[in-house]
């Protein structure tokens, strides 16, 4: 997941450990938070949860708001109620975003405008590289909210991978679809359509790599199995980019088998691996 210097606490604000900081210049910040993680989705979707307040506020709390905008203004509250602010200081589209923060409540460690956030965005081949610094003017604040930012990342990693992977359904279907086809040309534009061209399919019978090979193996088993129709049988289970799904080969109205699915999709939203599990 990175490193991590500490961190504030996204489930759990900071409670009263240091006495409240007074806004002072933001040069003079010696104490920093890094922590770096992998979001399994597109840089530009990612950085559109810093562009709209509702999405911000989808991984935030209800009514937390952003204006993307340098000077604009910063809202986070919390689903406990604590209140935090700041101020955009600087934001390249797609990029990078730097932001003040301080909290409402006196009582708080910091105060609106002492500490400063800056996150940057690359690209990497599992999605998107997130790079989080938060600059502190003292050490134990910043030790104080490690475990805030280790949640609330987390938390904002599954939020934008599940829009990235709305239609995951959608795309398992397609994909059993594939399996049930038994004209070759159209087996192939089935799974060309949904599967990555180095998918990875394994389960007790099967340790395949590529769209090739995979669609030989599915061409042996109408061979093998005529006749047998795979149907998803339950909704998605979603995270981070991964989906649990049940499913029953049927053999006209028999059940001939049941087992469950997990497949992980590529940041462009194709199925990239599959393990299949047999009940």
């Amino acid at each position: 997941m990175g490193s991590e210097d500490s961190g504030r606490s996204g489930g759990t604000p900071p409670g009263t450990r240091a006495a409240p900081s007074t806004a002072q210049p933001l040069n003079a910040l010696p104490h920093s938070l890094d922590r770096s993680i992998v979001i399994r989705a597109p840089r530009a979707l990612v950085f559109r949860y810093f562009a709209d307040s509702n999405r911000f506020a989808a991984w935030w709390g209800a009514g937390s708001s952003i204006d993307p905008r340098p000077g604009g203004a910063v809202l986070i509250r919390y689903p406990n109620a604590v209140v935090a602010r700041g101020t955009v200081e600087r934001i390249i589209p797609d990029e990078r975003i730097v932001f003040t923060y301080g909290y409402d409540d006196p009582a708080k460690a910091i105060a609106p405008g002492a500490s400063r956030v800056t996150i940057a965005l690359l690209d990497d081949e599992d999605g998107t590289r997130l790079d989080l610094r938060h600059e502190f003017a003292d050490p134990a604040v910043r030790d104080h909210h490690v475990p805030g930012w280790r949640y609330q990342l987390s938390v904002f990693a599954n939020v934008t991978a599940n829009e990235a992977h709305a239609r995951a359904a959608e795309l398992i279907d397609q994909y059993f679809a594939a399996w049930n086809e038994t004209d070759a040309s159209q087996r192939r534009r089935l799974l060309e359509a949904v599967a990555d061209r180095r998918i990875e399919f394994r389960d007790a019978f099967a340790a395949i790599s590529g769209v090739n090979d995979l669609d030989q193996h599915i061409a042996a088993i109408h061979m093998h199995m005529l006749g047998t129709r795979l149907e998803r049988a339950s909704a998605p289970r979603q995270t981070q980019g991964a989906v649990l799904i049940d499913w029953i080969g049927r053999r006209g109205e028999e059940i001939a088998a049941r087992g469950t699915n997990f497949f992980e999709f590529t940041p462009a939203g194709r199925i990239g691996c599959v393990f299949g599990f047999w009940t």
